[in-house]
């Protein structure tokens, strides 16, 4: 009655348990053993606790993990008398182990305090993934342990108890190393040869559905720990050959041993699998031929692995492959389609032994090109490497009249529609330019065809990354195959950046042209490069204001120039850029900034000192000085190699300067002086961190705020000499979380944030004392809001907004890299439930945690599942002003596809029959066509 009552009201339920549990765990402890439903039901109804009231269950759940730890092998009527068990003993065990299947009791109902105290466990495992290392040291032995369980139907529960554990292990660890001995992957590592030990017994049984659950816990352990069973591997062997080949093997046992062995050899270094070839290579291809495709596809891909086993690569062999070609070679050449037979065309080219082609290459490449035109992405994208390796192996044989129609196939995929398709399509054209420069008519259909659409391309603001590399790529093949002269492609660039009638180029557009136009120019070779040098400096000395989008683009183009070559010979090239602040336009003044520290980067004795007498005589320049500044000490520590041509004279002054601006009223400013402060910190944080340190005391809360962002800046995710400095400190610099000032609250909010996502270990240990103070930033403060009197008008103003956005971006980054120190339960009410109904810029990133914690901790979403639908049910419903402009009413659609989202993530766990409210909101959504289209539309993302 109570476990039923507790489903039903859920986290309602939880004011009663102080009265409810320890009643519950007295029935179990005190019942004779013959009242096992009443021990059941007990456990079910602490089960039903664990998941619906995960926040007011705390006090108890020690008490309850050690009572179903106790049941969990509860078995009154059975006395397991079997020895551990030793290679010489493997007969022996069989024995044992069908004598315990043979045993049965009608009048037995012990197996359902098990199986009840199995869920139990299950219950805790997955709302309490704070418990991770305590599970693994107290309930992940005895879990093991009853792999041995004689009900089969209990035994599926402790696999899937076991599951739950390994599957919370990896969301909680992601991104995660073994960090130290009370990590639960470094845990699990101990218990990995028990586990396996444990499993192989469960392989020797009869019964099938014993066998799958096995392979299901080694395919779940395999994925959480890769590379785990390097020394466990050969015991398993026999169990996948008995899987593979008994006649009474069933469909799903074979895919499930197949799944494994797959993910096994993919994991797993070759050389692991060379003693066991002959063994596994035999059942792997016979199931190549299997009647269910399922198993048949399951086979090839493991056979995919299985050849990269027996070849790891060609310099050396480990071990003789000769034997197992022909038979791996028939298998599939009786399953192989005609597309999988031109796609396996890349591994010929690519391999080394040079195999000749010259009898069907003019085909292939013809087929090939026409899958270009295919809807098929995957498709397109394989051809395109395919016909990459083709050119370079075999480019001489394929004609002129080829490569024209690949060409004209190529030009059609270049557009920002596809950023990744079209840098594999640039990087095909780079290869036929390379290696076909002397043919006429490529250099022909790579200025007709190609080049246009590079031209295009290079306009969009979406342009970066791969693609944009590519495109430089593209240009300097272009200049060097002398097809085009290099004042065309110089032209064409330039006049590619001067506004349309649509308007102006945005800012990564104009970023994109200029350092296409620097990487032409450096293959064009130094007298090009130096006279475009010259005719941007002309285009600088020129007083016209009419030319300001030309001066833009000619300082773009010499701080590109600038990062890639020393530009010193060039005489008053600093003089005239640095003139360029006095001009009108703010975007010039800021690619004046961008183009100095760029041109300081190529000669810093010369330039830097420059910079620094700059900004101490220049005050109404200091802004931009400082930015230059940024330009190089960021290229600086870019690499992070703790090599620097920042000398310490230099650092000295550059901190001297940066620390008399910290107190400085502009944001701006101080933002640019934490960001050079944190990159200098990741050059000499010897010198940084103390400094920094001894700031975090200072009277003026902008100095304080200032040393907190500092902190985010200097915290990357690459390893570095800071971090065992930074390990020691970064408490000082967190714990201004709690200042009196929200600017450095909100400053050591990002710092934290910045740590989760880069290097959650930095803050493993603080949390404990952090999170409380997060939460506390996640609250609307009445005394941050104003009201400013605008005459006729009032505006209220909430300065607390930004901070509260930053803690619960923070809390969500979090959720991602330090599960296991976060409580769900203690953070979702009150402090989500506030900011689901809080302004737009901080409901966005609750229902993203809320998405995220559906998926994650589904119980401590479910416990309190009422209380989310109401503010969920507000942000759909709500409807901008009549007088609302297009930006209002947009950020209004996006905030009900936002809760739309969340609410389809809640709806994936629990099905609308779990909460009434929740039922009736799916009915409302249902019922109003425009909300039907956007869940319909967010469902399928």
């Amino acid at each position: 009655m109570i476990g039923a009552l507790s489903r039903s009201v859920g986290y309602r339920f939880g004011p009663h348990l102080a009265e409810a549990v320890p009643l519950l765990i007295n029935y179990c402890t005190s019942a004779s053993e013959n009242d096992e439903e009443l021990r059941e039901y007990s456990l079910q109804a602490l089960e039903s606790f664990m998941l619906r009231c995960p926040r007011d269950i705390s006090p108890y759940c020690e008490g309850i993990l050690n009572l179903a730890l106790e049941y969990v092998s509860y078995d009154p009527n059975f006395t397991d008398s079997m020895e551990e068990d030793t290679d010489d003993e493997v007969q022996d065990e069989e024995e044992d182990d069908e004598s315990a299947d043979e045993y049965t009791d009608d009048e037995d109902a012990s197996w359902k305090v098990r199986r009840a105290s199995a869920k139990c466990l299950s219950a805790i495992i997955a709302s309490r993934p704070q418990m991770l290392s305590k599970m693994y040291q107290e309930a992940c032995p005895k879990l093991v342990d009853r792999f041995r369980e004689r009900e089969e139907n209990v035994k599926m529960d402790i696999f899937n108890t076991f599951i739950e554990l390994l599957r919370q292990t990896g969301n909680v660890t992601k991104g995660q190393g073994d960090i130290d001995e009370s990590s639960p992957r470094w845990l699990l590592k101990q218990e990995v040869p028990k586990v396996v030990k444990s499993i192989n017994r469960q392989l020797r049984e009869k019964s099938i559905k014993t066998k799958v659950g096995a392979f299901s816990v080694l395919k779940e352990l395999v994925v959480v720990l890769p590379d785990c069973l390097a020394d466990q591997f050969g015991s398993l062997v026999p169990g996948i050959e008995k899987a593979l080949n008994d006649k009474s093997s069933t469909s799903n046992l074979k895919i499930e041993a197949l799944a494994f062995t797959r993910i096994v050899m993919a994991s797993h270094s070759p050389s692991v699998f060379h003693p066991y070839i002959q063994a596994l290579s035999g059942p792997i291809l016979s199931a190549i031929g299997d009647r269910y495709y399922k198993v048949t596809a399951e086979a090839l891909r493991v056979c995919g692995e299985l050849v990269r086993v027996l070849r790891p690569n060609f310099e050396e062999r480990t071990i003789d492959f000769r034997p197992y070609i022909i038979p791996i070679y028939k298998a599939i050449l009786a399953r192989l389609a005609n597309q999988d037979q031109d796609q396996a065309f890349a591994v010929i080219a690519n391999s080394p032994l040079r195999i000749d082609l010259s009898c069907v290459l003019d085909h292939v490449v013809s087929e090939l090109t026409a899958f270009l035109r295919k809807a098929n992405r995957a498709l397109r994208q394989a051809t395109l490497g395919t016909l990459n390796s083709l050119v370079v192996t075999y480019g001489s044989q394929i004609g002129s009249s080829s490569y024209e129609t690949i060409l004209a196939e190529l030009s059609t995929l270049i557009s920002d529609g596809d950023l990744h398709m079209a840098a594999l399509a640039l990087e095909l054209c780079c290869t036929i330019m390379v290696d076909r420069r002397s043919v006429k008519n490529v250099g022909l259909a790579v200025k007709q065809k190609v080049l246009p659409e590079a031209l295009t391309l290079i306009r969009s603001a979406l342009l970066q990354g791969q693609a944009l590399q590519a495109l430089q790529k593209f240009f300097a093949a272009l200049v060097q195959s002398a097809n085009i002269s290099f004042e065309t492609l110089l032209n064409s660039l330039i006049s590619t950046a001067k506004p349309s009638q649509s308007g102006g180029l945005s800012k990564q557009a104009l970023f994109s042209i200029a350092q296409c136009v620097a990487v032409l120019c450096l293959a064009a070779g130094d007298q090009k490069c130096a006279s475009t040098i010259e005719m941007l400096k002309g285009i600088l000395n020129d007083d016209s204001s009419t030319n300001s989008a030309k001066q833009h683009m000619a300082l773009l183009c010499l701080g590109e120039i600038g990062r890639r070559k020393d530009l010193s010979s060039h005489i008053q090239i600093e003089n005239i850029v640095i003139e360029s602040f006095q001009s009108p336009f703010e975007e010039i003044k800021s690619a004046a900034s961008y183009a100095l520290g760029n041109i300081a980067v190529g000669n810093l004795s010369k330039y830097l000192p420059f910079i620094l007498d700059q900004i101490d005589n220049q005050q109404k320049k200091q802004y931009l000085l400082l930015h230059s500044l940024k330009e190089v000490i960021a290229r600086q520590s870019v690499d992070h190699t703790g090599q620097s041509e920042l000398q310490d004279s230099n650092i000295v002054k550059i901190l001297a300067l940066l620390f008399n601006h910290c107190e400085s009223e502009e944001e701006g400013v101080r933002n640019v002086v934490a960001e050079c402060l944190g990159k200098i910190a990741l050059i000499e944080p010897n010198k940084l961190i103390p400094a920094l340190k001894e700031r975090t005391t200072s009277p003026a809360a902008n100095t304080r705020a200032t040393v907190a962002i500092a902190i985010k800046y200097s915290i990357v995710e690459r390893t570095g000499k800071i971090d065992a400095i930074l390990y020691s400190e970064i408490s000082t610099f967190l714990m201004l979380i709690k200042d009196s000032d929200r600017h450095v609250r909100r400053a050591a909010v990002l710092a934290l944030s910045t740590a989760a996502h880069n290097k959650p270990s930095l803050i493993k240990g603080l949390l404990p004392e952090l999170l409380p103070l997060l939460y506390d930033q996640t609250v609307v403060k009445q005394e941050l809001i104003r009201t400013v009197d605008l005459g006729p008008f009032k505006h209220v103003v909430d300065d607390g907004l930004e901070l509260r956005k930053a803690a619960f971006e923070c809390v969500d980054t979090l959720l991602d890299n330090c599960l296991d120190q976060v409580n769900p339960s203690s953070f979702i009410v009150p402090f989500l439930l506030s900011g689901l109904g809080d302004h737009y810029d901080v409901k966005m990133p609750c229902h993203l945690i809320l998405s995220k914690l559906a998926d994650k901790c589904p119980s401590a979403v479910l416990a309190v599942l009422d209380s989310l639908v109401e503010p969920l049910e507000k942000t759909i419903g709500h409807k901008p002003k009549s007088d609302a402009v297009k930006q209002e009413i947009d950020r209004n659609e996006d905030m009900i596809r936002s809760a739309l989202r969340a609410i389809a993530a809640v709806n994936r766990i629990s099905g609308s029959d779990y909460s009434m409210k929740l039922k009736n909101l799916m009915s409302k959504i249902t019922a109003t066509p425009s909300l039907a289209e956007k869940y319909n539309s967010v469902r399928s993302e």
